[in-house]
């Protein structure tokens, strides 16, 4: 289930999604993002299913690699869809018995959350498995560009947020070994209580602190070693510039944009 998380990896592949400008890309999984909560009707998510399987074909990017990403979410899901079920008030009660009850919106509401949940780690894992980290990096630092009249460092910013992305796939590797390793030992992650398996998790969160720590380290003594400070008078080996192609994806995202206004207005 570890190596499953995909959010934070890179898949190279040769699309159109992958030569996009990072802001179109960022600005895109923004705008979606919204509108996964903005919509009540069944008609916005059949928007949202279009717009997303429009978007994955164009990605080339192996959708059964994609949908690995949705197992490490499988027990909040389930989680969600119980309370859903179970704690969500209706007129129309389907089955009760003493204070629990299932009611028909309940049950609808119920999956519209998995939905929610779906599309929230797909339209997140496709910007991220089509944009590499130095990429994200300057996307989130142009894009960020006007908060500098208020002061806000935004290299630095932009530079912690594409560390924290990065780190993601490293840190589930390194879980992965040493969970391997930890079980070779005779550990066991999966069976007995909630204590029990609370207790079991020690062997692996301290090791993987003390790695984190390292790697931290490493990096920092790197940037230094690269004479690295900031922001300030630094210039780019390859500067962001927009493409013919970055502006037929504002045009299509507008167009979606406009399409979320009409349904939440009209439908």
């Amino acid at each position: 289930m570890i190596r499953d998380i995909t959010i934070g990896q890179y898949y190279p592949a040769d699309s159109i999604l992958h030569r996009l400008d990072p802001r179109v890309k960022l600005f895109g999984t923004f705008i979606f993002l919204i509108a996964v909560f903005s919509f009540r009707g069944w008609a916005g998510f059949a928007l949202l299913t279009v717009f997303l399987a429009g978007v994955i074909r164009l990605s080339k990017v192996p959708f059964r690699y994609m949908v690995k990403g949705l197992r490490a979410i499988a027990a909040l899901m389930v989680v969600t869809a119980f309370f859903n079920i179970f704690l969500t008030n209706g007129e129309n009660i389907i089955w009760q018995w003493k204070w629990i009850h299932i009611t028909q919106e309940g049950i609808e509401t119920a999956v519209k959350m998995l939905f929610r949940l779906i599309y929230l780690i797909l339209g997140t894992s496709i910007m991220t498995l089509t944009t590499t980290p130095n990429e994200l990096t300057d996307g989130l630092e142009k894009s960020l560009q006007p908060l500098r009249a208020v002061r806000v460092p935004v290299h630095e910013v932009a530079m912690i947020m594409a560390i924290a992305l990065r780190f993601i796939p490293i840190l589930i590797e390194e879980t992965d070994k040493i969970m391997k390793a930890q079980m070779a030992r005779g550990a066991d992650f999966e069976n007995g209580n909630l204590i029990k398996r609370a207790k079991a998790m020690i062997p692996l969160l301290v090791p993987l602190f003390i790695s984190a720590f390292r790697r931290a380290n490493d990096l920092a003594m790197a940037m230094e070693a690269r004479c690295y400070r900031g922001g300030a008078g630094r210039t780019k080996m390859k500067p962001l510039k927009y493409a013919g192609r970055d502006g037929i994806g504002y045009l299509v995202l507008a167009a979606f944009l406009s399409a979320v206004f009409i349904l939440r207005r009209f439908a």
